[in-house]
């Protein structure tokens, strides 16, 4: 039988077929006509959108998928919005850079000819680069806006593009929503300047590289102790991406002396032949890494995604690696951070952190141990990026992450990093080592003082226009049918972030969130345990985070307490009905 599809999809696939599209675009709508119904539904149902991370999807053709004429839209309509917004600048400039990935240098390319056929000046990194790079040269240079082309650790099929403001962050309310308005507004590609004008633009590169390389060894506050501890044995993979332009050069830099690269995933490669997702939040991303490392007897390994601003490490415990996740990671930085501060005598008092409200609560515990303010932000760096804007002048931002493996130290950088995260894990961990301790032991003692944390992600993946309706009905079923208990402590307290309301099911009262709009919901039990549940902004899945506090009054009882929340873990999920 034949398969119906869509008016609104054919309308959108005719438009393709007779407008001012290349031959081969045309062809590839016509095979799918043909062939593949099920494809020209997916392809061309709706635009892609904004995200959390920007534009993002499989590469082909079609209106919801990455291509010249998607990126071309919106470029197109980010250079109008540029426009409008610096109206008495007299030269506008943003700044390109692009991943590993297939495609991506020639996206860039397409981007820096329509920005420059529209008047405003491209710096275009001469090869691929780390995205905090991106985020750096915007304000390095003065920029007004900039894009990074990469779809961070999705799979080989997808692309994607990362539009940034002035103040090197990714776009944020009112903006996302506004270029957005504006790509909208271009009815067809014949709306698109294509035709781009080569004297407005210019190669970047090096010179850009010395002067971050610079400030991230700025950074660094134990130069006496990794002179000690040079010879720290690290094992790095760049999972075929963009880290190994910077991550070796700044450990170097850092005075770390035995660093070993896996040299199977150093090669820069868009189809990641050795590993099955790029992710460095996956165990199996780590495996050749961990295996050098027990080969030579390294004690830490650290991997980076394509776009180089997320990292995940594995540190030893005895003969073998633990892989930590990002709440962990992020937990050892910031008591490195804030510990130093302390003792160098940096902290006057006007300094704070910050954090994601998924990411474990641990990070406030640190904070406050310190006196350090603290303040909890949407999901997305861009957020963190906010704060730090927000503060720019007043006070002093020390560090800060997000529970998915990136962080951020410094303000010179206004995404995550993951050339300043290896180099600063790398000098945590030597500092650790200088006290005769490994990275694993420190976190035990840091859940002795201030409480085990656990921590666990659980992601649906549902995919296409059926997906994102079954996560939309998820999202529904849970704002109309709350759970009353989770793991049979009851639910005390729901915040529903779209609602804009905090509600105290014990007392019945309820008080505004004062944080963006967002379809994020948590629930918070008797016993202390947080639920959050949010779809991606950027992949085709529904995310439940999952955080309880047990006591941890020894080292030693570790692997039991561990193993008590775990269970506690596996029983939420299970009344959840997520298995």
């Amino acid at each position: 039988m034949k398969t119906m599809i869509d008016q609104n999809v054919l309308d959108k696939a005719n438009v393709w077929l007779n407008g001012d599209y290349d031959e081969e675009t045309k062809q590839a709508v016509r095979d799918m006509m043909e062939n593949n119904p099920q494809e020209l539904t997916e392809a061309f149902y709706r635009d892609l959108e904004f995200g959390t991370g920007g534009l993002r999807g499989i590469m082909g053709a079609g209106s919801n998928r990455m291509n010249k004429y998607t990126v071309g839209m919106a470029t197109q309509g980010f250079s109008n919005y540029l426009k409008m917004n610096f109206p008495e600048k007299e030269q506008i400039s943003v700044v390109i850079a692009c991943d590993s990935r297939n495609n991506s240098r020639y996206f860039s390319e397409v981007a820096a000819n329509i920005f420059s056929a529209n008047g405003i000046k491209v710096y275009l990194f001469d090869d691929l680069r780390p995205t905090p790079e991106l985020s750096f040269a915007i304000r390095h240079l003065k920029c007004q806006g900039g894009i990074m082309i990469t779809a961070s650790h999705n799979p080989k099929e997808y692309n994607g593009y990362k539009a940034y403001w002035e103040d090197g962050g990714q776009l944020i309310s009112p903006h996302d929503k506004n270029v957005i308005t504006e790509v909208s507004k271009i009815g067809n590609i014949d709306d698109v300047e294509f035709s781009g004008n080569p004297a407005l633009i210019e190669s970047i590169g090096k010179e850009v590289d010395n002067v971050y390389l610079k400030k991230v060894k700025a950074l660094s506050l134990s130069p006496e102790v990794i002179k000690r501890r040079k010879d720290f044995s690290i094992v790095y993979t760049p999972l075929h991406g963009t880290g190994i332009k910077l991550v070796p050069d700044s450990l170097t830099n850092f005075g770390f002396q035995n660093v070993h690269i896996v040299e199977e995933q150093a090669v820069p490669d868009g189809n990641f032949p050795t590993v099955k997702s790029p992710n460095p939040e996956e165990p199996a991303a780590l495996k050749l890494a961990i295996e050098k490392a027990k080969a030579i007897g390294a004690d830490l390994v650290m991997a980076t995604d394509p776009d180089g601003d997320r990292v995940g490490i594995a540190v030893r415990s005895g003969n073998d690696f633990v892989l930590l996740n990002g709440n962990q990671a992020a937990s050892l930085l910031i008591n490195y951070l804030l510990t130093k501060w302390s003792e160098n005598g940096k902290l006057t008092g006007n300094e704070f952190i910050v954090k994601t409200i998924v990411t474990s609560e641990l990070l406030f515990d640190l904070a406050e141990k310190y006196d350090v303010q603290h303040f909890d932000v949407l999901t997305g760096f861009k957020y963190i990026a906010d704060i730090i804007k927000r503060f720019e002048g007043e006070k002093t931002f020390i560090g800060g992450g997000e529970e998915s493996y990136g962080y951020l130290v410094g303000d010179f950088v206004r995404d995550k990093d993951a050339v300043i995260s290896c180099s600063m894990i790398a000098e945590t961990a030597a500092w650790a080592a200088d006290q005769g301790i490994g990275m694993y032991e420190m976190l035990k003692e840091l859940y002795v003082e201030f409480g085990f944390y656990k921590e666990k992600l659980v992601s649906i993946v549902r995919k296409g226009k059926a997906g994102a309706e079954e996560i939309n009905k998820i999202m529904d079923d849970f704002r109309t049918h709350p759970p009353k208990t989770l793991g049979g402590s009851k639910v005390v307290r729901i915040k529903d972030y779209q609602t804009g309301i905090d509600h105290d099911l014990v007392t019945n009262s309820k008080k505004t969130i004062d944080l963006p709009k967002s379809n994020v919901l948590q629930f918070f039990t008797e016993n202390g345990s947080k639920v959050s549940v949010r779809p991606s902004g950027t992949e085709p899945k529904i995310k439940f985070y999952f955080g309880i506090k047990g006591q941890l009054r020894k080292k030693e009882d570790f692997d039991k307490i561990n193993a008590v929340l775990e269970a506690q873990i596996e029983d939420i999920i299970c009344e959840l009905k997520l298995k």
